[in-house]
């Protein structure tokens, strides 16, 4: 079973945070240049909360908030879940599924040191699986 730290040894290290006073257009464009759909929001050292395209959706287009004058803490989610790096892939796949998130910051020491998406779980089940059906293939063939 792959842990979260290992999951991070095979990422880029780059974390996108933004601080909680940056107006929203400002972590919608990082997020639209860097490809992702969350970012830290960051206040200095302390995670403050997570943004996501899906609290801009639902807290910003469909409420009619302006992005350049709405700061990020008014849409954030403050009560982040978080994993250690010792996490288990299934137990990050039972987390985010019983949340219904889809991005999980990585916290050591009190520290962010990472940020796993549920799209990093699925690619991680699926090379576990077809690591195991390679091998009872060969097992089978002889």
């Amino acid at each position: 079973m792959r842990t979260v730290r290992q999951l991070l040894g095979a990422k880029t290290p780059d974390l996108f945070a933004v601080a909680p006073d940056a107006p929203v257009i400002d972590a919608i464009r990082l997020m639209a240049l860097k490809g992702i759909g969350a970012v830290l929001v960051m206040d200095g050292a302390r995670l403050a909360g997570i943004l996501s395209e899906r609290d801009y959706a639902r807290k910003i287009v469909l409420e009619g908030r302006s992005s350049k004058d709405t700061p990020v803490s008014a849409i954030m989610t403050t009560e982040v879940v978080t994993v250690g790096p010792d996490h288990g892939v299934p137990d990050c796949m039972q987390i985010v599924t019983r949340n219904r998130i889809r991005h999980l910051p990585v916290v050591e020491g009190g520290s962010v040191v990472g940020m796993i998406s549920i799209g990093d779980l699925v690619a991680a089940v699926i090379e576990d699986q077809q690591h195991e059906l390679d091998q009872l293939q060969r097992y089978i063939a002889g």
